[in-house]
């Protein structure tokens, strides 16, 4: 097919943290060298910030870098910390307040912000195209485009119009070649290129696997007298059991609004398990509902994390591309951030591109020098500190685990001469249905929990109805012959969204996807205990909007 083809030396896949930061930094840089470059940012969702969920209490280290000026060009960095509270919930309605010595030092927030990260996003975007940047939204990277010796070239955006049958409609639009001399993948967490990268240039060659967690989170606007601006609350132990990691959070942001969350790893083991409804009953507990008194919520979304830290790290160059941010995993989970480590991921991409663009790289090339960069900068010792923090946790359980980080963390700054590694894949850990405990969760009251479908709608997710699944099942069968009869199908119970359910029919029960409620948190391509589903883009535009999360 002849399709429409336009050439810059950098396209960047993304527009988060990560991709904005590395956009930013090739033009400062670009400026500073005096060199004419042409960047491009794809983004699939609907504008800039649309489909990035965090947190967030935001660490401004690397912004600091990258904008040394930013309180004064406007960074919406507007609610210091003051306060940090951290509870284990040993209990329906009991807690216990740890002091601060006894949790890792790495969960104190002195100096960091509690911010939107979607609004970060949207002021970084600015800055790029400021300086130049070009960056479409509502544009979905839907393939790499290789070269003949098997270098990345580039990326072709999706086709719009197409029907669920794969037939033109009236609408139809071909989707476009966008080529660089270098790539940057920064998909955010299992980003669908980014997996086919790995697995193309084996990048996760003698790495631990990659493990993951999926994160709530929810805005509500609550009393202004329960109201307490910069306070940072996380938790620990209940809903969980102590054979499921996790824990929740609640942070009171500015505008009196608390932003209130919780993330569940994917490698527990009862398929019975809902994340969701986990969630809902969380707020229920009076160290969370103590500020939720009669407030509204206003938002909600999730989105999967990649939680394996250094030991999973792959190799995050290859030729004509680098993959960065969360798409390589570069979340620190011992601080519960990844935000100010993608946006250093970013500058050490953009500052290695452009070293080899001035030399007169015409592109192409595996820039290993990449990890001689990162090597090099803190992040790559702030990781490896914190290396043992996931296996730890794995290892020796919550409690257990907890106490070896504190002194680990605490006492030795992350230097202790161990190195714990889980090499264990998240897919597998599900036990048989009829070997694991069944779950009987309450009904939602509407006031503190509530149902799927209502939350999604919070989301404002919408997708052009009729178009191609993007919920691509490799076995049809396989979601009723072997994850009904093993499972119990947990892909009912592990989707946030209520994409997934068996309906029953007349011709007998029936596997059904709803992919119009996607939300894109990639959990199903996670989890899948018999990994047939695999997640890639819908038309641009399409998923989530959330306005400020």
């Amino acid at each position: 097919m002849e399709r429409e083809s336009m050439e810059f030396d950098v396209v960047i896949v993304g527009a988060g943290p990560s991709g904005l930061a590395t956009a930013c930094r090739l033009m400062q840089l670009a400026q500073e060298k005096d060199q004419e470059l042409m960047v491009c940012v794809v983004e699939k969702g609907s504008e800039v910030g649309a489909h990035i969920l965090s947190g967030a209490v935001f660490e401004p280290r690397s912004l600091n870098e990258l904008f040394p000026d930013w309180k004064e060009k406007g960074a919406p960095l507007n609610t210091e910390v003051k306060g940090d509270d951290i509870y284990f919930l040993n209990g329906e309605d009991k807690s216990v307040k740890l002091p601060g010595f006894a949790v890792p030092k790495t969960m104190h927030n002195e100096g960091n912000y509690i911010v939107s990260m979607g609004n970060i996003c949207r002021w970084l975007a600015e800055q790029a195209e400021e300086m130049g940047v070009e960056i479409f939204p509502g544009f979905a990277a839907q393939e790499v485009i290789y070269q003949e010796d098997g270098s990345v070239a580039g990326i072709l955006t999706g086709d719009m119009g197409v029907d669920e049958n794969g037939n033109e409609k009236d609408s139809y639009m071909p989707g476009m070649e966008l080529r660089a001399k270098y790539t940057v993948f920064a998909e955010g967490c299992r980003g669908h290129l980014g997996k086919e990268l790995i697995s193309k240039f084996n990048l996760d060659e003698g790495k631990s696997p990659q493990h993951y967690g999926l994160g709530f989170k929810e805005i509500w606007d609550i009393d202004p007298e329960l109201h307490q601006e910069g306070l940072v609350v996380h938790t620990a132990g209940w809903p969980l059991d102590s054979k499921t990691g996790g824990g929740g959070y609640l942070y009171h942001a500015e505008n009196n609004q608390v932003f209130v969350g919780m993330i569940i790893d994917l490698n527990y083991s009862n398929p019975h398990l809902s994340p969701f409804e986990e969630f809902q009953r969380y707020k229920h507990h009076p160290t969370i509902s103590q500020y939720l008194k009669g407030a509204k919520r206003v938002s909600y979304g999730a989105r999967a994390l990649a939680k394996g830290g250094f030991n999973s790290l792959p190799k995050q160059s290859m030729p004509g591309g680098l993959l960065i941010g969360c798409d390589a995993g570069t979340i620190n989970f011992a601080k519960i951030k990844g935000n100010h480590t993608a946006i250093k991921t970013g500058m050490l991409a953009a500052e290695t591109i452009v070293d080899a663009l001035v030399s007169g790289d015409e592109g192409g090339k595996d820039l290993t020098s990449y990890e001689e960069n990162f090597k090099a900068s803190w992040l790559y010792d702030e990781l490896y500190n914190t290396r043992n923090f996931g296996p730890a946790m794995h290892k020796f359980g919550t409690f257990f685990g907890g106490a070896y980080n504190t002194v680990d963390q605490n006492f030795f700054g992350g230097k202790l001469p161990f190195n714990f590694k889980d090499e264990s894949l998240d897919h597998e850990q599900l036990k048989l249905a009829g070997d694991a405990p069944t779950i009987q969760y309450a009904k939602p009251d509407g006031v503190l929990s509530f149902d799927r479908l209502s939350s999604v709608f919070l989301s404002n997710t919408n997708h052009e109805e009729d178009q191609r699944c993007h919920l691509q099942l490799a076995d049809a069968m396989i979601p009723m012959t072997v994850n009904l009869e093993k499972y119990a199908e947990p892909a009912q119970r592990y989707c946030p969204a209520g994409v997934y359910e068996i309906q029953a029919t007349e011709e007998g029960d029936k596997f059904v996807i709803n992919s119009q409620n996607c939300i894109h948190c990639k959990t199903c391509d996670i989890k899948d205990p018999s990994q047939n589903i695999t997640w890639v883009t819908p038309e641009g535009a399409g998923g989530p909007n959330y306005p400020n999360m």
